[in-house]
């Protein structure tokens, strides 16, 4: 929620977010949430980068809290790049801190601090449920920046991807070929620069006593269920490897459990929750997650691109293994429908497939039943999820505001970033 719509909602504009500690005579810069407030940068790095903060100031704007953590954060680790050497400091960190700023809905930090605030706690740990937050959307910059690099897509919210930037950067300066391979090993590298940015994030966090175990426990779990997606993934896009057990496997590792339910365990785990509740809460979040994977699945292919911030059949030509395309080829291979098993054949993984030829995909999903199996398996996920979420002695108010963020996400609520140039995910291979 924006700072006017909470004032909209509640009827009086929320408190300022606290300031950021800084160092005495530190140049100032503008607050990411757009107030017009200035803050002191703090090169020099503090392990806890805000005085104190009160939780409804933060319950009023999560993602602008997030967002003046990450800048104080960004802000530092550029300034000591610029330290180690000048071209790697403006060719990378600074291409990493500013793909970071510019973020998304930041849902998964959101996720972190609703399931912290409905498990009781009362602000006493929001300074490290903030920085373990703001080390997620790090998670997430590596995530999308090497899934950019694997999927060789040229655009990321409408400009360049990082290493197409880059490739851009030292097209002119670079023997003929060597560019593209260097814009490839440059996201690899800004992709590992945002994980240690990340680590270094949960590593300098002072958590409480209880929490830290649980805490570097699901961090360190998320990272690898991370990684296990992602390679299933390519394998699937590389084998053609179509099992539906396997695409629903997939789905979970790359982004059920990263999207959501480890969000929530993590905010839970910083709260001091007991087993039961962490158990409901992972429950819910595992079904929840699931059906935001879903729902992402089918708005590649039928989504209104406007809505979604996305150009429609990426996955269609990038040849992802995804339930709905697995479900589409196992129920034509049922049916005995040569023709739809020939289309889902030839489309699948074409890099130049046209419209016409995706309108033609749509048509198999549509007619062999698959999309509206997965409509339906998307609803009973939310169902079952919210069964397992209002099972959990949560804070009402919280417990509330968290419900709805889980109820958004499943539905695929739009993006607040603006929608790309439509002909954004191009192959750029």
């Amino acid at each position: 929620m924006s700072p006017t719509q909470a004032k909209e909602h509640h009827g009086a504009a929320p408190p300022p977010v606290p300031r950021l500690l800084g160092v005495p005579g530190s140049p100032e810069r503008t607050r990411p949430d757009g107030s017009g407030d200035r803050v002191p940068s703090d090169p020099a790095g503090a392990t806890s980068p805000v005085e104190s903060w009160d939780a409804p100031q933060v319950d009023a704007d999560v993602s602008a809290a997030v967002g003046c953590v990450l800048d104080a954060v960004l802000t530092e680790r550029v300034a000591r790049a610029h330290a180690v050497d000048e071209q790697f400091a403006t060719d990378l960190a600074a291409r990493v801190a500013d793909f970071t700023r510019a973020g998304g809905k930041r849902t998964r930090s959101q996720l972190l601090w609703w399931s912290l605030r409905a498990c009781g706690d009362d602000g006493a740990t929001a300074v490290a449920a903030l920085r373990v937050g703001a080390a997620l959307e790090l998670l997430q910059t590596c995530a999308l920046v090497h899934d950019d690099v694997m999927d060789g897509a040229l655009l990321r919210r409408g400009r360049p991807a990082l290493h197409a930037d880059l490739r851009i950067r030292y097209a002119g300066s670079s023997p003929a070929g060597r560019a593209g391979r260097f814009g490839d090993a440059a996201g690899i590298l800004a992709g590992d620069l945002a994980l240690a940015w990340a680590d270094d994030l949960i590593a300098e966090t002072d958590l409480p006593a209880p929490a830290v175990r649980p805490v570097r426990r699901l961090w360190s779990d998320m990272r690898t269920e991370m990684v296990a997606g992602q390679y299933l993934d390519v394998h699937g896009q590389a084998t053609t490897a179509q099992a539906l057990p396997r695409a629903l496997h997939t789905a979970c590792l790359k982004s059920a459990l990263y999207s959501v339910a480890r969000p929530l365990a993590l905010g839970a785990a910083l709260a001091g929750s007991d087993d039961a509740t962490m158990r409901a809460l992972d429950a819910a979040g595992r079904c929840v997650g699931m059906a935001f994977q879903l729902r992402d699945d089918l708005d590649d292919v039928f989504g209104d691109p406007h809505r979604t911030g996305k150009s429609g059949g990426a996955d269609i030509r990038e040849g992802k293994p995804t339930y709905l395309t697995a479900l589409a080829r196992a129920r034509a291979a049922a049916a005995g429908d040569d023709r739809a098993l020939a289309v889902l054949e030839r489309s699948l993984g074409d890099t130049g497939l046209t419209d016409a030829g995706l309108a033609e995909v749509r048509e198999v999903l549509d007619a062999t039943g698959a999309r509206a199996v997965v409509e339906t398996k998307i609803g009973r996920l939310v169902a079952r999820g919210l069964r397992h979420f209002d099972g959990a002695p949560l804070e009402p108010g919280a417990g509330g505001r968290l419900r709805e963020l889980l109820r958004r996400a499943a539905e695929g609520a739009p993006d607040s970033t603006p929608a790309p140039d439509l002909t954004a995910r191009e192959s750029g291979r």
